[in-house]
């Protein structure tokens, strides 16, 4: 039985889903009771953590195994005695996995409450401390030092700086509180820093804040695998289409050994400040990050100016990666999707564009040296 409510839809969506899965190829295969059971599977999944944290070990920088060793020590400040182990992935590695314990069924609720957003309550489950932006409400006389229960409002209904709140709501665990309500919910303006310092989640996964910054990438496994596929190479001029926040396209400078150039685009302007600042961070010099559409990134025209960045001429680089936006329905957890069955379907038609750029508009990729070099995700 699941801990957390399996992930909710609008009804168009959930409509639309239910149809696609339980198509006649798959009935036919299967059968119509095991394919129902695997799809009621996978919505409950989609609301649950994945069963290990990823972490990418910045190599330019420090070897897997001495990153290993820090990391195992930080671990043991955060839990106090109990034992988690950080495993070498056995094909990548540049990856280290640390399981998620959980869910902890054990744990006494306190009369003290606190309220966060969905967002927030995800980043809980992960590992996260809660910081005051994501906090909705609280009990009425909080003060800082109180023990608090932490619940999230996945359904986006609770009013802010609310007393009490009798909707859906999900328990994330318990935590000690570092301010007051009134600090909280100050007439003064928004208040940063952390809110609620979590010493019983419901999944007991490490925080990574100013944890080995340097050294360790925070990135989902599938995220992590694109990268070895394209296989860059030293000296190589590679794109990365839709690059922010950067976690491919600093994996890419690093596996090329920061010998070569990455160019990175995102047509929002503080994505691009964001991969910059991960470049800087992780210490990687073959980066240049633009800010500009996707779609128009190629031209077949000569441009007269000598301007290094887009559009580009075709066979400007020798490799391209295209992680094109998407629905992001397969992040986890997510226990409630607000999407509507028109914003979801509205990527299609961006992706062919992008693919349509990379792969028609002018071939930008050098095909006598790498045929079929170009990785879609």
């Amino acid at each position: 039985m699941s801990f957390f409510p399996k992930i909710s839809f609008h009804r168009e969506v959930e409509e639309y889903l239910t149809k696609v899965f339980r198509n006649n190829e798959l009935i036919t295969s299967l059968g119509a009771k095991e394919t129902e059971s695997k799809y009621q599977s996978l919505l409950s999944h989609l609301s649950h953590p994945p069963a290990f944290t990823t972490v990418r070990v910045n190599t330019h920088l420090s070897s897997v195994k001495h990153v290993k060793k820090m990391l195992l020590e930080e671990i043991q400040k955060q839990f106090k005695g109990i034992c988690v182990p950080v495993l070498e992935h056995p094909e990548l590695q540049d990856i280290l996995l640390i399981p998620a314990i959980g869910p902890r069924q054990d744990l006494k609720k306190h009369e003290s409450e606190v309220i966060v957003g969905a967002q927030c309550g995800y980043a809980v489950l992960r590992g996260a401390h809660v910081y005051v932006p994501g906090i909705i409400s609280t009990s009425k006389f909080m003060k800082a030092g109180d023990l608090v229960s932490v619940y999230s409002d996945i359904e986006g209904k609770c009013k802010r700086g609310a007393k009490e709140f009798e909707g859906v709501k999900v328990f994330l665990g318990n935590g000690i509180s570092e301010l007051s309500r009134s600090e909280i919910f100050s007439s003064h303006g928004p208040v940063n820093g952390m809110g609620i310092r979590m010493i019983e989640p419901v999944y007991l996964s490490p925080s990574f804040d100013n944890v080995l910054p340097s050294h360790l990438f925070l990135q989902n496994l599938p995220s992590v695998v694109v990268s070895h596929v394209l296989n860059p190479q030293p000296g190589e001029r590679i794109l990365d289409m839709c690059a922010a926040p950067g976690g491919k396209t600093t994996h890419l400078a690093t596996l090329m050994h920061d010998q070569g150039e990455v160019i990175a685009m995102d047509k929002i302007a503080n994505k691009v400040k964001r991969i910059k600042q991960n470049a800087e961070l992780l210490q990687l010099n073959c980066i240049k990050a633009f800010c500009y559409d996707g779609t128009k990134a190629l031209s077949v025209e000569k441009r007269e100016d000598e301007q290094e960045g887009p559009p580009f001429l075709p066979e400007s680089f020798d490799r391209i990666l295209l992680d094109a936006p998407c629905s992001g329905m397969g992040q986890r957890p997510t226990m409630s999707y607000s999407s509507t069955l028109k914003e979801l379907m509205s990527y299609q038609p961006l992706q062919r564009k992008l693919l349509f750029c990379v792969t028609c508009k002018g071939t930008s990729y050098r095909r006598r040296r790498h045929e079929g070099s170009w990785t879609g995700t």
